[in-house]
């Protein structure tokens, strides 16, 4: 029994080493493939326990994760007004077909990055030539990265290459136009705002004339009414004190004499020179006589 441990024991390193060459394991951020002598023999998109034939087949492992392509330095495009701008992006990706990947780039994943950035860019030169600075810069933004990742899909699919999205982080001025654009954009304000102030000043006078003019009509029609108020109240008190009079002559003469005595003698400082038989007295000489009694 002794004698049969050591071969045991070698038989069983045997076996590990040929597991070892048969067995490997694919994880769940991998794609796998098996090649014979060369030739893309299958392709393991599941996570899990494989086997290939040692020595006739090999394995290789592809990253199945989003990746992402980030521009080092912003590209400089053209506008539709010929103008230039600085456009700072990146792309998220994945590979979609790992065999056609491996077919069209020797599973190269430089290789596939620089078909990606030479793609997007020529997608971004495009969309950025038919727009104008200002739907570049605010208004088109979405409509722009909408387009490119769905015409750079697409193309990379050729090569196995899904386009998940593309984004536009920034979107600038170069430094040698900018002074220059800040400039005439100031200038352009200024004169927007100079012609607000001019058709505000423009209006706020024709207020103020049509103001001044509803004034004068008011205070014109409120003095014609007051007007004519007053000489209807004069015409009535005329009337009043006619009808007065005609009733009791007498008593309205009396009445009369009364309030000139009381406007008269107001204050004790107040001087009268009049004759003493003046009819101004006549009332306080004889009331009786004076009334007919």
């Amino acid at each position: 029994m002794a004698r049969h441990l050591p071969f045991i024991g070698s038989a069983f390193m045997a076996a590990l080493v040929v597991a070892a060459m048969t067995l490997f394991t694919v994880d769940q951020r991998q794609y796998a493939i098996i090649f014979q002598l060369g030739e893309v023999k299958e392709v393991i998109r599941e996570p899990g326990l494989a086997f290939k034939w040692p020595m006739i087949q090999n394995v290789r492992f592809f990253d199945k994760r989003i990746l992402t392509l980030d521009t080092a330095e912003p590209e400089r495009f053209l506008t539709a007004e010929k103008k230039p701008v600085l456009v700072d992006s990146y792309v998220k990706w994945r590979i979609h077909d790992v065999k056609q990947y491996y077919i069209s780039v020797g599973g190269d994943e430089t290789v596939a990055k620089t078909r990606l950035a030479q793609t997007v860019n020529s997608g971004l030169r495009e969309e950025f030539g038919k727009r104008t600075v200002h739907d570049v810069v605010s208004g088109a933004r979405d409509k722009i990265m909408a387009d490119v990742q769905k015409k750079a899909d697409a193309d990379m699919r050729a090569i196995g290459v899904e386009i998940v999205d593309v984004r536009l982080k920034r979107v600038d001025y170069p430094i040698d136009v900018s002074e220059s654009v800040y400039r005439r954009m100031e200038t352009e304000r200024k004169r927007v705002a100079n012609e607000l102030r001019s058709q505000g000043a423009a209006e706020a006078e024709k207020i103020r004339a049509d103001a001044d003019r509803q004034r004068e009509v008011i205070v014109a029609e409120a003095y014609r009414d007051a007007q004519k108020t007053k000489g209807e109240g004069d015409a009535r008190a005329a009337s009043i004190y006619g009808q007065a009079f005609g009733q009791n002559a007498e008593f309205y003469s009396f009445y009369r004499s009364l309030e000139a005595y009381r406007g008269s003698f107001k204050n004790k400082s107040d001087v009268l020179v009049v004759e003493p038989n003046s009819d101004f007295f006549k009332y306080l000489k004889s009331p009786g006589k004076g009334g007919g009694k």
